[in-house]
């Protein structure tokens, strides 16, 4: 038997699992034997063609896929008729490149720019390689990389799995995904956790490692994968999943802490179809909905009938449930065709959020007047803030703006620095505010939130990031107003006790983590939550805040991560 490995990474969907490690079929690569181009028009008709099959290819996975996944594998299915792209193939083959090489070359340089943009765009480099990988299997008759069809459950290992993949995986037959690459935020981390397939990224290594037959246990709470695990690293994997199940089991109703201090626990969406699902899940309504979603991949915005008819979806969804919509976050990293403010040096700190819709004001004009119209269609209990605010004359623009169609709650996302320093001014401006742990994370250590290599200055237990929480908290104090959180932290057990005692009110996350959190919260008072907190802020690293947190938490806690 080969040699047993402890590797770890960034678990991204909990849960324990292990079998037999199978690897994703590898991409065929350039074809290093073919021609110089010597006809353009007619190499360029064959990748155009090769390009239209992979598209088609996606869309029909898009109809048979779940529908969280279907506006993924649509958006990829867009990349791949992008003009943009085709024009590069085209330059590429004037220069004389085989037809492969051409597509590799086209490829690259259009990540190049994806990744300058940053955020959202960024994060489409992934799909952007999928589709340059099934282009050049087309173009040299081959298979098209990714899932081999399973004669058995197993553990899936790749460098990087690609959201068309993960989004049609079946939870019956794939035990568990591990990656090299990714991070906490890709599109496969979060389709992992929906689909509740346990799973780790940023494993670095794990490839050297596998051979025929190797076998791999992981847990996705807290990303550790064993790689030839021994039969006693099973059945303590086996333990724990049963120690996790007690742990769960009876977590229901609404939140609070062992001494009755209210928390409430709400989920994050993007679509109707999200708003229908998650509302079966035990949860008290959602806490971000993600609205971009309705004006990304489109050649002309959304008017304001549509959007009517897609609040009031979710809002009918949800009942007299809580539903907290952000208003458009587009622009430098979401790039909306139709709402293009030009090149600038650098997109990722540039215009986007509420700097895009002051420039383009009739594109929240429409969406105010659409919200407003669909709140008083279904009288729901709508709450709607602004993303990336970070001054007092943005605050009071947004409020001016949603108070002026009648909107009842008005608030902002709290994800720079600025706006959590200077919180009390803000907060004394509207009536609420939610934290993007994500964004407010790499904006306070200067850290792209999409290159993996800086996962560990992206975890918001950095004591710097629990510093810019406090201060938002302090500021809702001293203003009487709400703070929630929205990232990707409040769907962290433990991290979610740090949370509500350094001031949160309410947690927004993926639906299926809401039951652990829910959990966590029943194990612990209010003092306990902030003895936590106190501890993880005084904390000189992430991890120093993470072991000290948790060596104050109840026993039972490590059976929920």
């Amino acid at each position: 038997m080969n040699d047993r490995v402890v590797l770890h990474g960034i678990g991204v969907s909990s849960g324990t699992a292990h079998g037999l490690a199978v690897r994703i079929t590898p991409a065929a690569g350039v074809d290093t034997n073919e021609p110089a181009c010597t006809d353009v028009e007619a190499d360029g008709q064959r990748v155009r063609d090769a390009f239209s099959q992979v598209a088609e290819g996606l869309a029909a996975r898009a109809e048979k896929a779940p529908e969280a996944s279907k506006a993924i594998l649509t958006a990829t299915a867009g990349l791949a008729r992008d003009k943009a792209l085709v024009k590069g193939v085209d330059k590429q083959l004037k220069k004389g490149m085989g037809v492969t090489a051409a597509v590799h070359e086209a490829v690259e340089v259009y990540a190049g720019k994806l990744r300058k943009i940053g955020g959202y765009m960024a994060e489409r480099v992934t799909d952007l390689y999928d589709i340059r990988d099934r282009t050049i299997a087309r173009l040299r008759g081959l298979p098209e990389p990714g899932v081999p069809e399973l004669s058995e459950p197993a553990v899936l290992v790749a460098h990087d799995l690609a959201p068309a993949e993960t989004a049609t995986l079946n939870p019956e037959t794939v035990l568990g995904i591990v990656t090299a690459a990714g991070g906490p935020t890709s599109h496969t981390a979060i389709l992992a956790a929906q689909l509740g397939i346990p799973a780790a990224v940023q494993v670095v290594g794990v490839e050297e490692h596998l051979e025929e037959d190797t076998h791999i246990a992981l847990d996705g709470g807290v990303g550790e994968v064993i790689v030839n695990p021994t039969e006693t690293d099973t059945q303590e994997l086996e333990e724990r999943s049963r120690r996790r199940a007690r742990a769960l089991a009876g977590s229901s109703g609404e939140g609070s802490t062992r001494d009755g201090h209210k928390v409430k626990l709400l989920a994050n969406i993007g679509t109707a179809d999200d708003a229908r699902k998650a509302a079966t899940f035990d949860l008290e309504g959602s806490g971000l909905f993600r609205t971009e979603f309705l004006f990304l991949d489109r050649d002309s915005a959304p008017t304001v009938e549509e959007q009517v008819e897609t609040y009031t979806q979710v809002l009918e969804a949800f009942g007299d449930r809580r539903v907290v919509v952000r208003t458009i976050d587009a622009g430098a990293d979401k790039p909306l065709s139709f709402a293009n403010l030009g090149e600038e040096e650098n997109p990722a700190l540039g215009r986007r959020g509420i700097r895009l819709t002051q420039a383009k004001e009739e594109l929240l004009d429409d969406q105010l007047e659409a919200l407003a119209l669909a709140h008083r269609k279904t009288n729901a209990e709508l709450w709607v803030m602004a993303p990336m605010v970070a001054t007092v004359d943005e605050a009071k623009w947004f409020a001016s703006k949603a108070r002026g169609y009648g909107l009842p709650k008005v608030g902002i996302m709290v994800e720079t620095p600025a706006a959590a320093i200077r919180s009390r001014q803000v907060l004394s401006i509207v009536d609420f505010a939610s934290i993007g742990t994500n964004d407010l994370s790499q904006y306070t250590m200067a850290a792209d939130r999409m290159q993996g290599e800086l996962a560990h200055l992206l975890t918001p237990w950095q004591p710097a990031v629990l510093s810019m929480i406090k201060e938002t908290c302090n500021g809702g104090s001293k203003t009487g107003k709400y703070i929630g959180v929205c990232g990707e932290a409040a769907g962290d057990p433990l991290l979610a006790l740090v949370l509500v005692g350094l001031g949160v009110s309410s947690l927004s996350m993926a639906p299926k983590k809401v039951n652990a959190v829910r959990a966590a919260l029943r194990l612990h008072d209010m003092s306990t939550c902030q003895q936590m907190a106190a501890y993880a802020l005084d904390s000189w690293t992430a991890e120093d805040a993470r072991e000290a947190a948790l060596n104050v938490a109840d026993p039972v806690m490590k059976d929920l991560l």
